[in-house]
């Protein structure tokens, strides 16, 4: 059973990137107290129609579509005038695309959020906003000193492998994507200091669970697991010994709902999200217990480091859970195998015809 209440202040709830991974989780949950939440979304990535087509179906006029973009000033602000609390998800997300394409990746990433925060400065009575921002923020930690056991990185300092990355670690922004959403984050963080607003940040780790369309550069617990499913090889770059917290969607969505809650106390503060030392596995692992689940092990085939990566990522969710009382309750296979389950009913139901979302104006 969930922990956390979905009673919040009235009106309806802005999640921008609305139908994505993460937000149509967040999106199903509040609507399903009856409360209305505002989709504001440009339908870029691919798989989003079938999220907003889903939430549509199961909660009908509660659902308020809005198709813009948060580089659409207009766009926003009018959003923006409608809503109590904001779930702030709008982003480009892969460190490849920021490689090649920095100026599209600054724009989405940095002045789409200040874009946001200018929007929500201007109300009489500004509604709370959570940003989510990314482990990226603390660069490729190469001076991190790692051994190798039993296939997977670890941390020498055993304090550190007990409890993970914590937000004590210096920020040091690597690649454009990096850099974009660092910038952001820390507009959510001054903005809180500065204007007053209530606003806080999650640096996330690896989420995963059901509406996660998972590609190489982004969701890679979907995407290997989508890869099995079709047949065909999974491309790890480097040894695939790199470990990860991962942390099913569910329980993001607590933590989430919980910020909310107490966002008089936690406004203008960054925290750690992920699964923490509990729940982490490597890539290799991963292979392994997707190998479990359908008792075949997904072909692999290796590939060059890739920029910025790191070897070792676990978060230290210590500070969160000490403001909240928040903590993981799904573990590493539970979570795999109920996204390994609705990804298998989804992927069948794919070749049933659907009728294009329709565009709302703004």
């Amino acid at each position: 059973m969930r922990r956390y209440s979905m009673s919040g202040p009235e009106g309806p709830a802005l999640i921008t990137g609305g139908a994505g991974f993460v937000a149509t989780n967040v999106a199903d949950r509040l609507l399903s107290s009856g409360r209305p939440v505002i989709i504001f979304d440009n339908l870029s990535r691919i798989g989003v129609e079938q999220n907003l087509r889903w939430l549509q179906a199961r909660h009908g006029g509660l659902v308020q579509p809005v198709i813009a973009d948060t580089r659409d000033v207009d766009a926003v602000r009018r959003a923006v005038s409608r809503a109590s609390q904001i779930f702030h998800f709008a982003a480009q997300v892969a460190v490849t695309t920021s490689l090649v394409d920095p100026f599209t990746d600054f724009e989405i990433n940095a002045r789409g959020t200040l874009n946001l925060l200018e929007a929500v400065r201007e109300r009489p009575s500004p509604p709370s906003l959570l940003f989510t921002s990314t482990n990226k923020v603390y660069g490729d930690l190469a001076d991190v000193a790692l051994v190798r056991r039993d296939g997977r990185y670890e941390p020498s300092d055993r304090r550190l492998a007990a409890s993970g990355i914590s937000e004590e670690r210096p920020l040091d922004f690597h690649s454009p994507y990096g850099c974009s959403k660092g910038a952001a984050e820390q507009y959510v963080l001054d903005y809180a200091r500065t204007f007053g607003l209530r606003t806080a940040v999650f640096r996330m780790s690896c989420i995963y669970g059901p509406h996660q369309f998972g590609t190489e550069d982004q969701g890679w617990v979907a995407h290997f697991l989508i890869q099995a499913i079709d047949g065909r090889p999974v491309t790890i770059y480097g040894d695939g010994c790199q470990v990860r917290d991962i942390l099913f969607v569910e329980d993001l969505v607590d933590a989430m709902l919980a910020a909310h809650a107490g966002m008089d106390e936690l406004a203008g503060q960054a925290f750690n999200m992920g699964g923490g030392p509990r729940n982490t596995i490597s890539l290799n692992e991963l292979l392994t217990l997707i190998e479990a689940l359908t008792g075949r092990r997904p072909a692999a085939v290796f590939d060059s480091w890739r920029t910025a990566d790191q070897r070792y990522y676990v978060s230290d969710v210590r500070k969160f859970t000490e403001a909240t009382d928040w903590a993981p309750e799904v573990g590493v296979r539970q979570g795999v195998e109920r996204l390994y389950r609705w990804l298998m009913t989804t992927r069948a139901a794919e070749a049933v015809p659907v009728t294009p979302i329709e565009r709302v104006a703004s």
